[in-house]
């Protein structure tokens, strides 16, 4: 497949396009007696019901273009109704997400998200987190990492989609993270904004942009820069980027536009501590000369064309280049991505709020993996040495090449039958193929394996079902079952860092997933919106790197290692005492607050060291997020929130590292936390606001990271104030 895959995917777009194209030339002809024929215009009206502006300000339309969300549970933040976020503090972002957990580090160069326990939250591998629809992970089947992760200031909604999210949007486990960006303002030809924060160590922000509409076109621009010290040594950094938006519309029916998106972080790497240095100081710094760097530049291609008020298709292209570089122990290692895809949809509306989706993606990556040795203590990011390593104690060399690619493909369709009780069904299907594959030509010296050369394919179909009910004053019943997938990986197949025996081979099945959800939500008076459900979730064959048996320590195998369960409620509750009184009011005082209960453990097990009934890592009983917000348009917005995560395993086993009381021990057990933030906007005149917050309100010295062996601390209280300016 390989490049031939996106000339593939480019085709069905234009195919699709062109099929189109023809049906609203057969359908421009109709005489006027045929248009009075269709008159149930009703329909606009019909659909009103169950799209309402309160329930909106929560939930997804339940036929959002060609996605069909009705029956998922979904939620959503509006960024413009919360308080300036400063500094990507992503828990003020996800502050009205439920169950969302973040397992936070004090640098910007990774994210790291999970749900429902199903996975690591290291660099959010087992979550999708898209930017407008298209994937924001370094690699999305082949290295489905975060890296980056745009300004909130660039966005206007954080959506997030459960059950049944691979068949809208591709592989990986529930759930969706879907960023929408901001649009041009419409009113003006030229609109500007810019802000300047600064606060604790050392933090300095700046934020620029400009945006406007003149006839068929409409533009946006920004730039923004950042540094910030770090509370720990070597944990400075320093992040620059920027956005361009160009858009086309020659008619209500037709949009075309291009996006680019630029972002480059330099962060230093202070490391990983023991418990015990964690108790002494937390602001111990184990490494001062690791750093990690990550360009990432993606352009994009969107069309809309609605052909008439059924039928609508929505086709995107992009492409891009991200660069993951880092430097430790005197080593610099590379991770490229090279990667491209189409994704392109139609959506048919037909009968009374019926309607039906269906479309293709295509998907291609080149990610070539590299590492040297270099002898030296802080190497520059692009020391390159070209000839191989000879053995484990050779310097100025390279000590790693492989080459790799992924390509993936899938059709997909579902639709929406709705009955005149109320009652509306779902049914999905999916069918999704992927390609890894991997070229090793210099392999680590010290290891005694041959060169990886693997390649692998898996087709997977995939099928849901949803139901739900309309009931009483926009109060909706809803259940799903959805399967979804995890597909094999680069490091599944073929680890360069494993010294698998000879005659082993990693070829692991790819994980299933099958999640039911059921629930009710709705706006059942003014100002009130809940949501809450009770949901299972069965996880089988996890991937993981297991040591072989009767061989010597580091002769490993990535397999199928054990099946889990997930079950529990998730709730949340938002309560708007002026909107209550008022609808239309323009002042809001809300309160929400949103739980989630897990209870999940092991069903089965092929690994040694993990039992059944174990907790998977990462698997807390309790998320909660509980928050009041004060706002008037154009005047104050002032936000308190706090969120608070119970105790968790943060390995399969649940037993610690070393012994207590040694320098490299580690508690079995994350302990819980609780952790409040504040933030305020307030204009002082028309167009001018000043910008403050605390972060860490109460100063808590907590930790919710554990990897490779040691903890990372959370950042302690810090402060910010700045300025803003839009005309």
């Amino acid at each position: 497949m390989k490049a031939i895959a996106i000339r593939q995917g480019a085709l069905a777009l234009a195919i699709i396009t062109s099929f189109s194209a023809g049906a609203r030339a057969e359908d421009a002809a109709p005489a006027d007696a045929e248009q009075a024929a269709e008159l149930p215009k009703i329909q606009v009206r019909d659909r009103a019901y169950w799209e309402s502006r309160p329930k909106l300000q929560h939930l997804m339309r339940e036929v959002d273009g060609p996605l069909i969300t009705v029956t998922k549970k979904t939620s959503i933040t509006k960024v413009d109704n919360i308080p300036t976020v400063i500094d990507n503090n992503l828990r003020e972002l996800f502050a009205q997400t439920p169950g969302l957990f973040y397992s936070e580090q004090q640098t910007p160069g990774q994210v790291n998200l999970s749900y429902r326990g199903t996975g690591n939250p290291q660099e959010s591998e087992f979550v999708t987190v898209l930017l407008d629809g298209i994937p924001l992970m370094s690699d999305w089947i082949g290295y489905p990492t975060i890296y980056t992760f745009p300004l909130p200031q660039t966005l206007a909604e954080v959506q997030l989609i459960r059950g049944g999210s691979s068949l809208l949007y591709g592989p990986e486990p529930p759930p969706v993270v879907n960023l929408i960006s901001k649009k041009p303002v419409k009113d003006r030809e030229f609109a500007g904004y810019t802000e300047n924060v600064v606060g604790s160590n050392g933090l300095f922000a700046t934020f620029n942009q400009v945006s406007g509409t003149k006839g068929a076109w409409e533009y946006l621009a920004d730039v923004h820069y950042r540094t910030n010290d770090g509370q720990r040594k070597n944990g400075d950094s320093k992040l620059k980027g920027a956005d361009l938006h160009v858009g086309y519309r020659p008619s209500e029916e037709s949009y075309t536009a291009l996006d680019f998106h630029m972002y480059s972080v330099n962060t230093g790497d202070p490391g990983r501590m023991s418990y015990t240095q964690f108790v002494t100081d937390e602001d111990f710094s184990p490494s001062l000369v690791n750093r990690v760097w990550t360009d990432r530049y993606v352009l994009s291609l969107t069309h809309k064309q609605d052909f008439d008020e059924d039928n609508q298709l929505v086709g995107k292209l992009w492409g891009g280049y991200q660069d993951n570089a880092s430097r430790s122990n005197g080593m610099v290692q590379d991770d490229q991505f090279r990667f491209g895809g189409v994704d392109a949809r139609f959506l048919h509306r037909w009968g009374r709020g019926n309607a039906l989706t269906f479309g293709t993606t295509v998907y291609h990556s080149d990610a070539p993996f590299r590492q040297w040795t270099t002898g030296m203590t802080a190497p520059d990011r692009y020391v390159r040495f070209g000839r191989p390593c000879v053995n484990a104690a050779d310097k100025a060399c390279e000590r790693l090449r492989q080459e790799r690619s992924t390509d993936y493909a899938s059709v997909f369709a579902e639709n929406v039958f709705r009955f005149s009780n109320g009652w509306h069904f779902v049914p999905s299907v999916r069918i999704d193929r992927e390609n890894v594959d991997i070229d090793e030509s210099v392999r680590p010296p010290n290891l005694t394996r041959g060169l990886v050369k693997r390649d692998v394919t898996h087709t997977v179909p995939l099928f849901g079902l949803g139901a739900g009910n309309d009931f009483g004053r926009e109060n909706e019943t809803y259940f799903n079952v959805s399967q979804g997938w995890r597909p094999v990986r680069y490091f599944d197949i073929g680890s360069p860092f494993g010294n698998t025996a000879a005659g082993s081979i990693n070829n692991p099945d790819p994980t299933k997933v099958l999640s039911f959800e059921a629930g009710v939500h709705g706006t059942p008076r003014d100002g009130l919106f809940y949501d809450v459900s009770l949901f299972q979730v069965n996880v089988k064959d996890r991937i993981e790197a297991q040591q072989i048996p009767d061989l010597p320590p580091g002769n490993t195998i990535n397999t199928n290692t054990g099946d889990t369960r997930h079950r529990g409620f998730e709730g949340q509750v938002s309560y708007d005492f002026l909107a209550a009184q008022d609808p239309q009011s323009k002042q809001h005082l809300a309160v929400f607050a949103n739980l989630s209960l897990l209870d999940a453990e092991f069903t089965a097990t092929h690994n040694p060291a993990v039992k059944v009934g174990n907790k998977p890592a990462f698997s807390p009983k309790t998320l909660a997020r509980v928050g009041v917000t004060w706002r008037e348009d154009e005047h104050y917005k002032l936000a308190l929130s706090a969120v608070s995560v119970a105790s968790q395993y943060y390995q399969d086993s649940n037993v610690g590292a070393g012994t207590p009381g040694a320098a490299n021990y580690i508690p079995a057990k994350v302990p819980s936390y609780t952790v409040a933030d504040f933030s305020a906007d307030w204009w002082v005149i028309p167009h001018v606001r000043v910008l403050g917050g605390v972060s860490n309100l109460m100063d808590r010295k907590y930790y919710a990271r554990v990897f490779g062996g040691g903890l990372e601390p959370g950042l302690g209280r810090t402060f910010y104030a700045g300025a803003s300016y839009e005309f």
